[in-house]
């Protein structure tokens, strides 16, 4: 009975090529990433030889198709993107940045949100502190907001709040200012009140609150907007909300309106302190307005 030889039925895996090493037909090794198949038997003829060798699979090339992005990716952090060429490494951008598109055509980059609404700082004021005072104003914001949530004296005695503008990081002392404020309050023994008008012309501060404030657990809630802080034709300017607890155990809303009438100071900041006492506690938000 005639022998057929039917040759291999099967790939023969030899590993990595060696150059000392006959092959014969089917035998696959791996060179340089890649994988190749003997077609002719012979001994020391490298892989890329094709009289020799047919290619079976290619290696990628590092760090450009994905294969191996070791050299890439460098740092913690990074990030591989698609540039007009291959593969490209971006580097970890700075805190609170954010990844950003360039759009179709264009590679991504690290970028800061921007907002018309900037918190610019939050304070705890200190228990014993005379004033809380800021020097946060610039050309960047033409209107600031200001929150100051649980404000409460260290003691019973004369309270009144008082605001005043700062310049070169000193407080606006001269007799300019010109508050009014409107006072809606509920007393308990007595009942509503409202329509209750105060006024001031020509003092060394603006009285946010002309009243004394009950001491202990009553922290006052005010809401501050403040404008023209930077323009020298125009009087820089204060409106505000208040909720209030006072002494005369009402329960008080004030909503007032004080400038101050020299146009010849950038304003750098503002002061808010309690007249003739210090405070207990309090958090103060300052937020610029684009």
């Amino acid at each position: 009975m005639a022998t057929i030889n039917l040759g291999s039925i099967k790939f023969n895996w030899k590993g990595t090529y060696g150059g000392g090493t006959p092959y014969v037909v089917d035998d696959v090794v791996s060179y340089n990433g890649s994988s190749y198949i003997c077609k002719l038997a012979s001994t020391g003829n490298l892989p890329t030889n094709t009289t020799y060798w047919d290619q079976m699979s290619s290696a990628g090339t590092n760090g450009t198709d994905g294969t191996d992005l070791t050299t890439t990716l460098t740092t913690q952090g990074d990030i591989v993107y698609r540039d007009a060429s291959g593969l490209a490494r971006l580097p970890a951008g700075s805190a609170n940045q954010v990844l950003q598109s360039g759009g179709t055509g264009a590679n991504p980059s690290w970028g800061t949100v921007s907002s018309d609404y900037v918190l610019l700082s939050t304070t705890n004021i200190s228990s014993g502190a005379s004033a809380y005072s800021t020097d946060i104003f610039s050309s960047t914001y033409p209107v600031y907001k200001v929150f100051i949530d649980d404000l409460s004296p260290a003691s019973a005695t004369s309270s009144r709040i008082e605001f005043l503008f700062r310049a070169s990081n000193a407080n606006l002392t001269t007799n300019d200012y010109i508050t009014l404020y409107h006072k809606s309050y509920h007393t308990f023994a007595s009942g509503d009140s409202d329509g209750i008008v105060g006024n001031s012309w020509n003092i060394d501060h603006a009285k946010i609150i002309d009243d004394l404030l009950n001491y202990g657990s009553y922290g006052t809630s005010i809401e501050l907007t403040i404008y023209n802080t930077q323009n020298t034709t125009s009087f820089p300017q204060v409106e505000w909300k208040a909720l209030a607890h006072t002494d005369n155990n009402q329960l008080a809303f004030y909503d007032g309106y004080s400038q101050y009438r020299i146009t010849t100071s950038v304003n750098s900041g503002f002061s808010i302190n309690f007249e003739n006492n210090t405070f207990a506690k309090g958090n103060v938000k300052v937020y610029g307005l684009k």
